[in-house]
Formats: structure tokens, C-alpha cells, sequence
């Protein structure tokens, strides 16, 4: 399973971060991205904490575990930004 945050569609609210601190986190714009890791996620791709592109782009996978932190997020989310891909 694989996610990603439409930012045009975010309301900065943080929710997501709050519920999956693994997966989303905040940035300077005051948008909310999702993260991938090496360390989290076994991927050759290192952001250091930095977002991945925004948008579909920015698709990273789920962390096992934490997948229904992540439709929690989704489905709580105020702006509806939050997609979910297989």
C-alpha cells in the first residue's frame, strides 16, 4: 500500500501527523508531506527528513504496522487530501 498528500487539497491541520507521526510530518510551507525513509522503509531513497515531491510523486509506502493509522488519517483528514494507492 502506498500514500501520498494532494497539498493543493491541505489544510495544514496536522491531523495526519498526529495519528502516523511515522508516515506524515509538517514543513516550513505549512503543508503536511509523507516521508520515506532507508532506515523506516528499506529504501536506497534518503530524504533526511525532507519531503518527498508533493503530490502523487511524493507516493511513499506504508510502514508495516501502521497501516490503519494511515486510513485513520485519511479518512480524519479535514481537507480529504490523504489517497491511498495498492
Amino acid at each position: 500500500m502506498k500514500v501520498w498528500i494532494d497539498q493543493d487539497l491541505c489544510t495544514g491541520d496536522g491531523l495526519c501527523e498526529e495519528l502516523a507521526p511515522d508516515v506524515f510530518f509538517g514543513s516550513d510551507d505549512g503543508l503536511f508531506y509523507v516521508k520515506e525513509s532507508q532506515e523506516q522503509f528499506g529504501d536506497e531513497r534518503l530524504f533526511d527528513g525532507a519531503a518527498n515531491p508533493a503530490g502523487a510523486e511524493g507516493m511513499a509506502r506504508v510502514p508495516e504496522g501502521q497501516l490503519e493509522a494511515v486510513i485513520e488519517a485519511a479518512e480524519e483528514c479535514p481537507g480529504e487530501c490523504i489517497f491511498l494507492e495498492m
